[in-house]
């Protein structure tokens, strides 16, 4: 059985960046996992306290998606470090989400974005869904480190 999600009120909507799971990383707290890969975009910069500061995650990936705000030279290749570091600060800090992510056991996780063919599906299915290889990954670093 192949897992799927896509949004934070769907089943298994704890996957999305967008659920509300707050946890700490780079010594600061982050609503959720979109707030930090978009602040992310802005490293170091005003942008970067200005997206963690905003109430709704939605509202994140609209800042960071506005390309008047200089993104980072390195974004491309940094992108998937930024979202595992996210991945598992997330669900290394909350036991509900590691006991969640555990009891996927071996199947696939995909996140069915079907407007997204880098970490979704896409509309498809032939997208790279690195967001659900992420999380495979994660649940094996998470089967080998105790909580």
């Amino acid at each position: 059985m192949t897992i799927y999600f896509y949004g934070r009120t769907n089943e298994w909507g704890e996957f999305s960046n967008f659920a509300h799971f707050a946890f700490k990383l780079d010594g600061k707290t982050w609503p959720t996992a979109e707030h930090y890969f978009q602040a992310m975009k802005f490293a170091g910069t005003p942008h970067e306290d200005e997206i963690r500061q905003v109430s709704r995650p939605n509202d994140a990936a609209r800042m960071g998606r506005q390309r008047s705000r200089p993104l980072r030279r390195d974004w491309e290749s940094a992108k998937d470090d930024v979202m595992r570091r996210a991945v598992w600060a997330k669900f290394s800090q909350h036991l509900e989400l590691r006991s969640l992510l555990l009891a996927t056991r071996d199947e696939e996780i995909v996140e069915n974005a079907p407007g997204d063919y880098y970490w979704g599906c896409g509309a498809d299915g032939s997208g790279k869904n690195m967001l659900g290889r992420i999380l495979v990954e994660t649940r094996e670093r998470l089967r080998k480190e105790p909580p």
